[in-house]
């Protein structure tokens, strides 16, 4: 039984981050280096200053050649184990959540194990943007379903590669342009049980009508060997406008199950696609600006890594009580929130 509004009802023990980790390419490119490619390769007169005064991101970093999605997911997942003092060996489920993956078959999740040197259930699961927070929650109901005692939760995301580098004139330029956004990155997480905190509420909202308004269409059976559905497309202002109408919405019933307000969270770390996006969800919601961390203006956007990224910043400078809500934002349409409250794991 709730004791009293700033209690959130939940069974005895649960399932809680217990440990992170993040992996960052070292290569940067710039939006001023970015932008002299494009406009080279499309012959177009960009405006000088136009990448990055439209979309707040200074710099980026990206994969090297040999360096594949995979590849960043394992970094952070070392690094994540490092910290909580675990062998591979450790970990009974693996998953994999990521937009990107290294092939289509099998599970990229079984080329992290083998490289890692886990024997853990592997398996991925993927829902843009959103993948990360979706592993996450994954993992934790199998932990409560008795299915796993311990689960590391990785990505590892190099969307761009999906960067459409020498448009075919203005209309491939503007159909491209969200995908300038892009940057690569991997994090990690450790779920376990807690004996008290950890994962204390999950909300989701769907919009599936608005699936085809941006995405990489190409590696399915839809579009199975076009190069040209391996760039990404998509109407940004249709997004945005889409995000704007469900976004508060699902933070208003958040608020109303745990009774939980902005001063009860220690830091709300939300999906950065572009800072003036970022700005839009602040002044929206109301969240206050300190509660936040800044990623997109170093990083861009790097997917489903961004959470995980943020986390990882932080988590080394939270105690034990500190609450952390997470907003996620995908296509498809997805929308997502996660409450989580910082513990040790159970004895």
């Amino acid at each position: 039984m709730c004791e009293n509004s700033k209690t959130v009802c939940r069974p005895r023990g649960g399932a809680g981050i217990t440990a992170t980790g993040s992996y960052l390419p070292e290569r940067t490119l710039t939006s001023e280096r970015l932008q002299e490619e494009v406009a080279r390769a499309a012959g177009l007169p960009l405006p000088r200053g136009l990448f990055r005064r439209t979309t707040g991101i200074v710099t980026r970093r990206v994969a090297a050649d040999g360096e594949y999605a995979s590849t960043l997911a394992l970094g952070a997942a070392r690094r994540a184990l490092d910290s909580a003092g675990l062998h591979p060996l450790d970990i009974d489920l693996l998953i994999y959540a990521s937009a990107t993956r290294d092939v289509a078959e099998p599970a990229t999740a079984h080329i992290v194990q083998a490289a890692l040197g886990s024997t853990a259930h592997a398996l991925d699961v993927s829902n843009a943007c959103n993948s990360f927070l979706n592993g996450i929650d994954t993992a934790r109901a199998m932990i409560l379903a008795g299915r796993a005692r311990r689960a590391l939760v990785v990505t590892g995301e190099t969307p761009s590669r999906a960067i459409r580098r020498a448009p075919a004139g203005p209309r491939q330029f503007r159909d491209g342009f969200a995908g300038y956004t892009f940057g690569d990155a991997g994090a990690a997480v450790v779920i376990e049980l807690v004996d008290r905190g950890g994962i204390l509420d999950v909300g989701t909202e769907t919009h599936s009508e608005h699936w085809a308004v941006g995405g990489i269409l190409g590696g399915g059976s839809r579009h199975p060997r076009s190069e040209e559905h391996t760039y990404f497309h998509g109407d940004g202002r249709e997004l945005r406008e889409v995000f704007e109408k469900t976004g508060t919405a699902v933070l208003d019933r958040v608020h109303r199950r745990t009774g939980l307000r902005w001063d009860d969270y220690r830091h709300v770390l939300v999906h950065q696609v572009t800072l003036p996006y970022l700005e839009r969800f602040v002044e929206l919601s109301g969240v206050p600006r300190d509660k936040l961390v800044l990623t997109v203006p170093e990083l861009g956007n790097v997917a489903s890594a961004t959470l995980g990224v943020q986390l990882d910043r932080i988590h080394a400078g939270l105690a034990p009580g500190d609450r952390v809500l997470f907003v996620g934002l995908g296509g498809g349409i997805s929308v997502m929130t996660m409450v989580w409250e910082k513990s040790e794991a159970a004895a």
